[in-house]
């Protein structure tokens, strides 16, 4: 532009920024001329400046470009890789797709995120851990092989297992390789190809599917031999991976769950009608037989099963014959309570503990008188074993709870203490009052049970024949001869009862001394029955009121049991009646200490079961608070109607 000072002021402000970014936006010098010698110095650092922020805007363009091509290049450079390897080899296209599918997969869940086993690698442990757990640890414990394992051994599994996608159509596993690995289903599926020795590849037949949450490969690594099986996915599958080493190593230090996997294995081998698999259950028994599995075997085990050639095995390895699961039962408390004589030998030959004692204070002797297993309690007599050694209050309990006196005999017939405490303080008497049982009552008494012997509550079988209205069980203690204990003063001790803390709390007078010594709120004891429950009644506790929990304060003029005592509530005494079943002049009682319990009382009582509380007057009562002492109530079910005879007419 020649003219370029004689143009106007815009003209040449624009065509000056024009030439600017024109020379900023090249490599070389431009258009802009320096005319002195401080614009000349402007240029060069202006030029500087201009390189490299070209050099930079290009290097950064070039690396965004080859490094969204750089997958690319892999990806073309591996299939090449694998499909030049194939054709050298001259590899059947069956196994090119294969491999093609393979490595295609694995950049697809590269560029997806899915390859989850890279990221997890590169975390901690711990965290590896937990992102399993979350993950898998739900499918692993539903898996058949796991069942009834610990929750140690689960959580160990998940945390070693390796997760991995499968394309369709490829070799999992091959049939008769070595069980190196393996697999739960996550997702998809995969069929099961046996091919017979010998043919060739068209004559594949497909035995079975397996589908997400199945295992497979699984019979090869537990019994180490080669796999009975291809198993090739028939849709996208992720799997987990197991190594054969790990788990095993695993296993090893959980000694009983070893046992109860090899269970599952066994139980499922047994439901299959596959000639296939039978004959792999008949191998498993041989390899059991001989002791050759890798899996910890126990006595236990080989116990449960009755196999007594598998067990002699074990013990002429020098297993500990007194080893124990995590019960405490050892070999003989199985073998005893299965009646399994020839276990029973073996074990006693090899040095068992005839008197070993479980969690539950169980012996092997228990466990035979218990299943009838005579021949088995002959031998284990013979062999030292006694009764006594255990808990005998539980043995002797648990036959008067079933109402079996057959079993009660065979228990007496061995040398027991039958006063000798439960863990609950109750002796075996106190539970045939409980029951009314006369039969078990006089045969306890004939092997000296003491009617006056106290539980943890202050309860004695003579009180609480008395208190639960046994006229023919009284009757019988009234003729055994029994110390009585006096006072100084010459008048007879006071039995103070307490109770069962499954009963519902029920007050009670004492009858001798009400003048001279306070009030003792003594709760009431309830029947039980074992026809009522399984094993014995576990009643429910009901909650008392606040005042009238127990304060556990000795008595030392008497030195009887700690009971509480009723400084804030004093004993009221109410009649009772039910005109609804023909009973109108009524029962004197202590008023519990809930509306609950007066019903609870009231259905003991009078044989029914009675909703509410009226007055004589024929008001409901809604409140325990509002009875006074000597009041007279009504307990009648909702569908009584009651007629002017029978409300209304007393004061």
């Amino acid at each position: 532009m020649p003219d370029f000072h004689s143009k106007g002021l815009w003209i040449r402000y624009v065509t000056s920024v024009y030439w600017s970014i024109t020379t900023l936006t090249t490599v070389g010098y431009g258009d802009y001329h320096a005319e002195n010698i401080r614009e000349m110095i402007f240029n060069i650092f202006y030029m500087f400046f201009n390189l490299g922020l070209t050099a930079y805007l290009i290097g950064n363009m070039t690396n965004l470009v080859v490094h969204g091509t750089s997958r690319t290049r892999k990806y073309r450079d591996t299939i090449q890789a694998a499909t030049s390897f194939a054709l050298r080899n001259q590899l059947p296209p069956r196994l090119q797709d294969q491999m093609i599918s393979h490595l295609s997969l694995k950049f697809r869940t590269d560029s997806e995120g899915l390859q989850q086993q890279e990221t997890l690698d590169a975390l901690p442990k711990a965290i590896r851990s937990s992102i399993s757990q979350y993950l898998f640890l739900n499918l692993v414990q539903n898996i058949y092989l796991f069942q009834g394992v610990s929750n140690d051994l689960i959580f160990q599994l998940v945390s070693e297992m390796k997760a991995e996608y499968f394309p369709p159509r490829e070799d999992v596993i091959l049939q008769n390789e070595a069980p190196t690995d393996f697999y739960i289903l996550v997702s998809g599926s995969v069929e099961l190809v046996e091919v017979p020795n010998g043919a060739e590849h068209g004559a594949e037949q497909v035995v079975g599917v397996a589908k997400s949450g199945e295992v497979i490969g699984e019979i090869g690594v537990l019994c180490y031999r080669p796999q009975l099986f291809t198993v090739r996915t028939r849709s996208l599958c992720q799997l987990l991976r197991m190594n054969r080493t790990a788990f095993l190593s695993i296993v090893q230090s959980n000694v009983g769950d070893g046992t109860i996997i090899m269970n599952n294995l066994i139980q499922l081998l047994k439901e299959q009608t596959d000639g296939v698999m039978v004959g792999v259950l008949k191998e498993i028994e041989s390899m059991l037989a001989r002791g050759r599995l890798d899996l910890p075997i126990t006595l236990c085990f080989a116990v449960t099963r009755g196999d007594d050639h598998l067990l002699h095995q074990l013990l002429k390895r020098n297993l500990d014959p007194n080893e124990s699961d995590q019960d405490g039962r050892t070999a003989l408390h199985i073998a005893a309570s299965k009646g399994n004589e020839q276990c029973v030998k073996l074990l006693l030959e090899y040095g068992a503990d005839p008197n070993a004692r479980d969690s539950e204070g169980k012996v092997p002797l228990w466990e035979a008188v218990y299943a009838k297993h005579d021949t088995v309690v002959q031998l284990l007599v013979k062999g030292g074993a006694e009764l006594s050694s255990g808990d005998t209050s539980l043995y002797a309990c648990t036959a008067v709870e079933q109402n079996n006196i057959e079993l009660l005999k065979q228990i007496l017939k061995h040398v027991i203490d039958v006063n000798r405490p439960s863990k609950d303080g109750n002796i075996p008497l106190h539970r045939a009052v409980c029951d009314g049982n006369v039969e078990m009552v006089e045969l306890l008494l004939r092997h000296g049970a003491d009617i006056d012997k106290q539980d943890s509550n202050g309860w004695t079988p003579r009180a609480l024949a008395e208190q639960q209205g046994h006229e023919e069980i009284q009757n019988i203690f009234r003729s055994v001869i029994a110390p009585r204990k006096y006072t100084s003063n010459g008048r007879m001790t006071p039995t103070l009862l307490g109770r069962f803390s499954s009963d519902p709390s029920m007050q009670k007078v004492i009858r001798e001394d009400a003048e001279q010594q306070p009030s003792k709120v003594l709760p009431q004891r309830r029947k039980v029955s074992f026809h009522n429950s399984l094993f014995g009644v576990i009643s429910s506790s009901h909650p008392r009121r606040e005042t009238d929990h127990l304060l556990s304060r000795g008595l030392a003029a008497t030195g009887g049991p700690s009971y509480p005592q009723a400084h804030h509530n004093p004993l009221v005494r109410v009649t009772i009646s039910c005109p609804e079943k023909g009973n109108t002049a009524g029962k004197l009682v202590i008023l519990p200490g809930s509306m609950k319990e007066l019903l609870q009382l009231g259905a003991k009582k009078f044989d029914m079961m009675p909703t509410k509380v009226l007055t004589i007057e024929g008001a409901e009562v809604d409140e325990v608070e509002l009875i006074r002492d000597g009041d007279h109530l009504v307990l009648a079910s909702d569908d009584w109607i009651p007629d002017d005879t029978q409300i209304g007419g007393k004061n």
